[in-house]
């Protein structure tokens, strides 16, 4: 029997040392998780029979360190989840490993060629598209006319009246200050809006508009309070500004909220409009919230679907397969589907990886104890084997 039982000990830590020499192996290997062999003695009634590696533990919750790589496509989670990629046979496949690249059908895939599962974006809504395959659009986004204009600035209450009227654009003793706009016609074309500020009296700033050097119709009377808040317009100011040659006609809504009219230096801290020329794409960027951003020539980012990222209600029970991967079990529990940040699932940290979350100076430690464990049931075999020749020699 105590051959038995001792080869039963050796049979055990040969799984335990098949689990460490596994750990050391994949040190280096990004999103690894290590494992570590538990043991359970056996009994047959009340007899003794030995041990047995009765399962492997996993480690998914304990987090690797954080490798800083700079490349747009990698990302590390950190928390709970994984990144959700579909192989080639359709089944869904699990991992921590965030390398990610367009292969040649413009899908967003990992660098095992699995294509990663995310959420499609929806045009003109932060809502969450339909869950499937990431396919980047690689072509051209068109242009987009400018249709606002928002100027915020400090029109200084030390202005004096101009002495020089009517107020004429070519002549700057007519007006107290300008500023130019770019915004973009329907073809992506460039052009100026110039807004020329003149104050017209107590609290009163009026402004003239001109488009390509072009004098418009249009002026708008700024007026302020006694604490130099701008009490009118309320709203918008609509500013018609054209139909440039073969585009379709220009309309601004210009907004003056948040100007004010204090002593001191004159001050411009907005003027932007929207609108864009049209722009070739580039590349891809991730975003902390999992947004997967086009980037194009004319300067936009635009989103083009999001990360999911999977979780599990017994992530441990998860079953390790090839390139750093898990599938399903049925102990692991059906995936729960989020957004990197939100629900259950961890933050994701763009431009990094995580790495092993192998302790190499405990492994070796492990290492020690079980070659000492292994001679000691080896010994416990030698023991009973010189017993067994003794008693055959007294025979």
């Amino acid at each position: 029997m105590s051959f038995n039982i001792a080869l039963s000990g050796i049979n055990a830590i040969n799984t335990e040392l098949n689990a460490i020499s596994n750990n050391i192996a994949n040190a280096g290997t990004y999103g690894f998780k290590s494992s570590r062999a538990n043991f359970a003695a056996m009994y047959s009634g009340t007899q003794a029979m030995g041990t047995e590696a009765s399962s492997l533990t996993q480690s998914i919750d304990i987090g690797g360190g954080i490798l800083t790589t700079g490349r747009s496509l990698d990302a590390s989670l950190q928390g709970r989840g994984f990144f959700v990629t579909r192989d080639t046979t359709g089944a869904e496949v699990y991992t921590r490993v965030g390398i990610f690249s367009v292969d040649k059908d413009g899908y967003l895939s990992d660098s095992f060629g699995r294509r990663v599962q995310g959420y499609a974006a929806v045009a003109n809504s932060t809502a969450l598209g339909a869950f499937g395959d990431l396919q980047i659009p690689t072509g051209q986004i068109p242009a987009q006319p400018s249709t606002t204009l928002n100027y915020v600035g400090n029109l200084s209450a030390d202005w004096t009246v101009p002495t020089v009227a009517p107020f004429d654009s070519t002549d700057p003793q007519s007006f107290n200050g300008s500023m130019v706009s770019v915004v973009y016609d329907s073809l992506g074309v460039q052009h100026s809006v110039t807004q020329y500020f003149v104050k017209t009296g107590t609290n009163q700033v009026t402004v003239h508009y001109s488009s390509d050097g072009v004098a418009l119709p249009t002026t708008t009377v700024l007026d302020f309070n006694t604490s130099g808040q701008l009490v009118a317009p309320a709203g918008t100011v609509p500013l018609a500004l054209g139909t440039p040659p073969g585009a379709a006609p220009l309309t601004l809504d210009v907004s003056y909220a948040g100007t004010t009219q204090s002593a001191g230096e004159a001050t411009t801290t907005t003027n932007a409009t929207n609108g864009y020329a049209a722009g070739t794409y580039l590349g891809l960027q991730l975003s902390e919230d999992g947004g997967v951003m086009a980037q194009y020539s004319n300067g936009e980012k635009q989103r083009v679907g999001t990360l999911a990222v999977a979780t599990f209600p017994a992530e441990g029970a998860l079953i390790p397969i090839s390139d750093t991967a898990w599938t399903t079990s049925t102990a692991s529990g059906a995936p729960l589907y989020f957004t990197p940040g939100s629900g259950m699932a961890g933050t994701l940290t763009p431009g990094s990886l995580e790495q092993s979350n192998v302790d190499m100076t405990a492994q070796l430690v492990q290492l020690m104890s079980s070659q000492r464990n292994y001679q000691a049931n080896t010994k416990v075999i030698a023991t009973e084997n010189e017993m067994m020749q003794a008693l055959m020699q007294a025979v």
